[in-house]
């Protein structure tokens, strides 16, 4: 896949998913969902998802990878789950809010 931008809208080509890119390293990015390259258009090769990789996506919910230079926002979700090559992307916690007492 080519190199990702901010704003960039992606479409899983085995499931619902779609995501938009929030953040993205530079040069090119092997962004799949559900085991398959992600498009633009969400035409591919179709199939199935694969085992490996169907915890699925949730709506609203930002993915990263574990060197947080990857973020992106489910913005419909699916079955497949979000891999940036072929290790799974984790669910990103919410920033805690400092206490006002």
């Amino acid at each position: 896949m080519a190199g990702l931008a901010a704003g960039k809208r992606l479409k899983s080509t085995v499931c619902n998913t779609e995501i938009m890119v929030i953040a993205a390293p530079g040069g090119e990015v092997d962004l799949t969902c559900g085991g398959a390259p992600m498009s633009a258009d969400g035409a591919g090769n179709g199939g199935n998802v694969a085992a490996d990789f169907a915890g699925g996506t949730t709506l609203g919910k930002r993915y990263t990878n574990e060197e947080g230079n990857l973020e992106v926002l489910c913005v419909k979700p699916g079955d497949g789950s979000l891999a940036l090559g072929g290790v799974a992307l984790k669910l990103k916690d919410a920033k805690k809010l400092p206490k006002t007492d």
